[in-house]
């Protein structure tokens, strides 16, 4: 554990709180904490995750976007729910992108996981879009990503990061509470 990690950490877990509470800030201070992320990942060869934050990055601006921008007379996205056919084509995405990372790194890179690293990833991206989107889901998916990146950071060793990312599927868990009662679901 680095003093780095524990900064990233720490603007890990007010990101994902001020997501919970739909403020747009999470944002801005997401952006640092991938960009810190991406140095760490690579540090420990977990190279899937590293390009994950940088995708993220982008992600971050997209989500400050769409949350302060976008809607009618930009007054910013509203949560919505989306529909099973939209869950489909997303997990299905995620899987395609699961096989194809899983196989460049695998065949090109020393990655330490490179399959269980890149399906992390690919469906990271897909929970990462719909929360940028407002889409109630986005929880229930970070919950099993999460869950299961708590695992890969504690082989890794990378223990603080592993109980960030506990304390994320907790976040996850009470964002899908919140999220359900906003009054945009009910009409």
């Amino acid at each position: 554990m680095s003093g780095l990690e524990l900064f990233a950490a720490a603007l890990g877990v007010i990101a994902v709180w001020l997501t919970v509470k739909q403020n747009p800030w999470c944002w801005p201070i997401g952006l640092v904490m991938v960009l810190l992320y991406s140095w760490i990942f690579f540090d420990v060869k977990l190279y899937s995750d590293m390009l994950l934050q940088g995708v993220y990055a982008f992600l971050q601006i997209y989500g400050w976007w769409q949350w302060t921008r976008s809607g009618a007379q930009h007054q910013g996205r509203q949560v919505t729910s989306l529909k099973t056919r939209q869950i489909a084509l997303g997990l299905g995405i995620g899987a395609i992108g699961s096989l194809a990372l899983g196989a460049a790194m695998a065949h090109w890179t020393d990655a330490a996981q490179p399959w269980l690293d890149a399906a992390l990833t690919a469906f990271s991206l897909v929970a990462q879009l719909w929360m940028a989107q407002k889409r109630l889901q986005c929880w229930a998916l970070w919950c099993v990503v999460d869950v299961i990146f708590v695992g890969l950071f504690a082989y890794k060793g990378m223990y603080l990061t592993a109980g960030l990312y506990a304390l994320f599927t907790v976040i996850a868990i009470q964002g899908w509470r919140d999220w359900r009662v906003d009054p945009a679901l009910r009409s």
